[in-house]
């Protein structure tokens, strides 16, 4: 099942930027994406990204197998590699990572650990992503408020 995030409303329509969830499913299987290698893909294999389930192994593989064939495909270069983490933070519902929290702090908000376990993964990856230094973060506080944690 497909879950999009209020704060990603101006795109998943027509799918311009990735979402959330194929970032995740991406950080899963260890592809890095760049929105160009994105933008050369159809409508179809977009939403084929968003669809496909990357949450067995075998799911990552396939995912990954798919994806990488795909970009090679479409841009005549293989895909770039991320190392996989075995326990990435968005997964760890009794940590919230330094740069969520401090990111938080930063407008105002505090989020308990107790806050962090009672969201998705999902939303802990989104939180995670939204608050990395060095990058845009226009969608943070929209999140956070989503989220129900503001």
């Amino acid at each position: 099942m497909s879950e999009f995030f209020q704060f990603e409303a101006d795109f998943v329509n027509s799918l311009r930027c990735i979402p959330m969830q194929v970032r995740c499913k991406l950080d899963t299987c260890g592809i890095k994406l760049k929105l160009s290698d994105w933008n050369h893909m159809t409508q179809l294999e977009r939403q084929n990204l968003v669809e496909l389930p990357c949450t067995t192994e075998s799911e990552i593989q396939a995912y990954r197998k798919y994806i990488q064939e795909l970009i090679l495909q479409r841009t005549g270069t293989p895909a770039a590699e991320l190392p996989v983490k075995a326990h990435p933070a968005w997964m760890d519902a009794s940590t919230v990572p330094s740069s969520v929290y401090e990111k938080a702090q930063e407008v105002g908000v505090t989020i308990t650990t107790e806050h962090w376990s009672n969201i998705t993964p999902l939303q802990r990856f989104a939180l995670i992503k939204l608050s990395r230094p060095g990058h845009e973060n226009k969608n943070f506080i929209p999140a956070l408020k989503e989220f129900n944690l503001q």
